[in-house]
C-alpha cells in the first residue's frame, strides 16, 4: 500500500492549481477504507477523488477478480489513464492488446475504443485517472 501514498498527494497538487477555491488538509487527503468501497459484479472500487471534488477530476482504484473485466471495451469523450498497482492487466486500444504488469500505465485518448481486463490468476488492482466533462 505504500505506493498509494504517492497518489494521495494528487488532490493537493490539483488543488494548488485552482487558486479561487481554498481547501483544508482534511479535504485534500484521502485514505482508503473498506466502508466507502463500492461493490461491482467483478470486484470493488474506491474513489479517492470523485468528480464533485474539483472540476470533474477523479482518482479511483478498481479491483477486478481473476479473468474478469468491469465492462467491455467502450468509448467516451474524455481521455483516461490507468496505472496498474497489482496483478496482470490486458489493455485494449482500438483493436490491439498489450499485457501490463505492476507499475505499468495505459493512456486512452478521447473517443478511442479501450478497455482493461484481468488477464491473471490473482486480483488486478489499478488506478483510474480521468476528468469528467462537467458542463
Amino acid at each position: 500500500m505504500k505506493y498509494l501514498i504517492l497518489f494521495l498527494f494528487i488532490p493537493i497538487l490539483i488543488a494548488a492549481q485552482d487558486k479561487q477555491k481554498q481547501f483544508t488538509i482534511d479535504e485534500c487527503v484521502s485514505q482508503f477504507n473498506w466502508e466507502d468501497t463500492v461493490g461491482t459484479k467483478v470486484g470493488y472500487q474506491f474513489w479517492f477523488v470523485d468528480k464533485n471534488f474539483l472540476d470533474g477530476r477523479t482518482l479511483k482504484m478498481s479491483v477486478v477478480a481473476p479473468h474478469k473485466a468491469t465492462h467491455a471495451p467502450h468509448t467516451h469523450a474524455e481521455d483516461e489513464f490507468f496505472f496498474v498497482l497489482e496483478g496482470t492487466a490486458e489493455f485494449y486500444l482500438d483493436g490491439e492488446t498489450r499485457i501490463g504488469k505492476p507499475y505499468s500505465s495505459f493512456y486512452c485518448p478521447p473517443n478511442s475504443m479501450h478497455g482493461i481486463r484481468n488477464a491473471g490468476d490473482t486480483e488486478l488492482k489499478y488506478l483510474v485517472i480521468k476528468k469528467y466533462n462537467m458542463k
